[in-house]
């Protein structure tokens, strides 16, 4: 049974930021997933990526669209809520509900915009910790997340080693790297350049309805990386739309008009100042910045490690994940961490949309008794 519940939780206490900054107050809204034993011990807590939200399965009451993960999380499902109480929280800096740059300042009465603190995944890991101190949640069975997901789920492996048994992390890295970093580029540079951001004060309300072409480009830029030249091959090939001219000037090809619904859309529902923060979050990743080595920075982990990649992934190619198994190999720690590389042409989303090449994996990640 999926028993979905969507609710929210106010801290009115200081959150102290690794940049040395203080969020004085801040909320966070999760979504949860089947039912809390008496020992809370059947806990799976899921991660989200760099647009997700806490919404990860089911399908909300008038609405036609199922959560991003839609196809991995349910009854019997690679992660069964029949057995396992699941939870997503929505990232901090999100705009999907949690403390973000649209949030009011208690200092000055006013919203943050571009005055709010650059997090770290440190920092929204710290918070969701809080969160489930307040829900009397120490320990969870398995931890999971693609993408930013993975990179948080890597955080709560290292920072909180005590508190997930499993960490299982898909389509990721350790580290962001130089091509990712340049992707992100594109869409920064687009959304600070557009006369509509306004220098942040932008309204909210107008860039909901119109949208704004800043983020638009920026998530056609992102969609390149998400995808792979293979799987754009077979999803478009040479295809030109049937309406228009092939030799109109702007007549279009099917992958156009795709990149054209994609971008133009997004910004009606994702807020350009998330999308700036989240960035930033994801390209200052480092697990090693606070040790000398990778070698050092993976040290603490105690959980058993998953680690899956998917070979059309230009984004996080499989080499970022292999270096993580590798370096457990050379720690002589071989046998806590696995590694599996999905044979996938579709690009770094495949960990969203071909479920069915690693579902198995999962489940067998969550289910495997761990040795004391």
């Amino acid at each position: 049974m999926l028993n979905i519940k969507t609710q929210k939780c106010k801290f009115d206490e200081p959150l102290y930021l690794e940049s040395g900054r203080i969020l004085l107050e801040y909320e966070l809204v999760y979504e949860t997933y089947g039912t809390l034993n008496d020992k809370k011990d059947n806990v799976i807590v899921v991660c989200h990526a760099l647009t997700g939200s806490h919404h990860a399965a089911g399908i909300y009451q008038n609405d036609s669209k199922a959560g991003w993960w839609d196809g991995l999380i349910g009854s019997g499902k690679g992660i069964d809520t029949d057995k396992y109480f699941v939870i997503c929280v929505s990232i901090l800096g999100s705009c999907y509900g949690s403390t973000s740059p649209l949030s009011i300042d208690k200092s000055s009465g006013k919203q943050y915009r571009l005055k709010f603190p650059v997090l770290t995944i440190s920092d929204v890991v710290k918070a969701q910790m809080r969160l489930f101190k307040e829900l009397g949640i120490n320990k969870a069975r398995a931890l999971i997340g693609g993408s930013l997901g993975g990179m948080q789920a890597l955080c709560f492996a290292i920072e909180f080693a005590e508190f997930a048994e499993r960490v299982i992390m898909l389509a990721s890295t350790y580290q962001t790297q130089a091509w990712a970093i340049a992707f992100n580029k594109i869409g920064i540079e687009a959304i600070l350049k557009d006369p509509q951001f306004k220098n942040g004060q932008y309204d909210e309300n107008e860039i909901k309805q119109n949208g704004l072409n800043g983020l638009a480009y920026g998530r056609m830029a992102g969609h390149i990386s998400f995808l792979s030249p293979k799987s754009m091959d077979v999803k478009f090939g040479r295809n030109f739309v049937q309406t228009d001219g092939l030799y109109e000037l702007l007549g279009r090809f099917e992958v156009d008009r795709y990149m054209e619904y994609n971008g133009y859309n997004f910004p009606k529902r994702f807020d350009p100042l998330s999308y700036l923060y989240i960035v930033k979050m994801m390209n200052i990743f480092d697990c090693t910045r606070h040790y000398d080595s990778l070698k050092d920075a993976l040290a603490p982990i105690k959980a058993r490690l998953s680690l899956i990649s998917f070979k059309g992934d230009l984004l996080f190619p499989p080499s970022c994940m292999r270096e993580i198994y590798d370096t457990f190999c050379d720690i002589g720690r071989k046998e806590q961490a696995e590694y599996i590389e999905i044979d996938s042409d579709y690009g770094h989303d495949a960990f969203l949309v071909e479920i069915e090449k690693f579902e198995m994996y999962v489940k067998r990640a969550i289910e495997r008794e761990i040795k004391e």
